[in-house]
């Protein structure tokens, strides 16, 4: 089961084919013994967010993974790759499936997996991908950055994010929280654009995932 924020697969709204370069932004269900069977990508970069269960994942080059609960995992598929994904587990696994539209084209095709435990990301805004290359987090190819936060209520968040050419997409996993003036609550999401910050009042304990990407090439 999937819930589309914008055209994907059978749902196709010509007024929701992306947000600047995120192509891409579906949250997921895979019932136990389900799963994504073999296929190909090329040129995207393909994001996964694990927030429950256990999923495998094994791709053709070469990597055969567990991710779980607070792993995100992220392939460039560059000149080209096949994947697939199965819910292992016996709970039904929940996962955020994220594609971003590439900087260079045609890259050589790669994996990578990183853990951020939920315990030491409390009242914190957790970096979790970043066209910075490090090992605290996964590294993507395009100028985008991707965060996590988990905060009790009553927590105020200033986001300030470079203006030129970006666009912020922040979406509720769960609680509830107020961005200048407009209420999400679990499962909902808001755009913003051409401002250089914004504040999040946090009403109940939430999780939520804040993406910043180009607004274009």
């Amino acid at each position: 089961m999937s819930n589309f924020s914008f055209s994907f697969s059978s749902y196709q709204d010509p007024a929701r084919k992306g947000f600047g370069l995120l192509h891409t932004f579906n949250d997921d269900v895979v019932k136990a013994g389900g799963g994504f069977g073999l296929h190909p990508h090329t040129n995207m970069e393909i994001i996964s967010v694990m927030l429950q269960g256990k999923m495998n994942h094994k791709d053709t080059m070469g990597y055969a993974e567990v991710v779980e609960k607070d792993w995100v995992q992220i392939m460039s598929a560059g000149t080209g790759l096949r994947h697939e994904e199965h819910n292992i587990g016996e709970e039904d696994v929940q996962f955020l499936q994220i594609w971003i539209e590439p900087k260079l084209q045609n890259i050589t095709p790669r994996y990578q997996k990183r853990y951020f435990p939920e315990a030491k990301r409390k009242n914190q805004l957790t970096t979790i991908v970043s066209n910075e290359e490090g090992i605290t987090h996964c590294w993507i190819n395009q100028n985008a950055k991707l965060s996590l936060g988990y905060f009790d209520a009553q927590q105020k968040i200033n986001y300030a994010f470079p203006p030129l050419n970006k666009c912020v997409y922040v979406f509720v996993i769960d609680g509830s929280l107020t961005i200048n003036g407009t209420i999400l609550n679990k499962r909902d999401a808001l755009g913003i654009w051409d401002c250089n910050e914004f504040t999040l009042h946090i009403e109940q304990e939430s999780r939520f995932i804040v993406i910043e990407v180009p607004i274009n090439h």
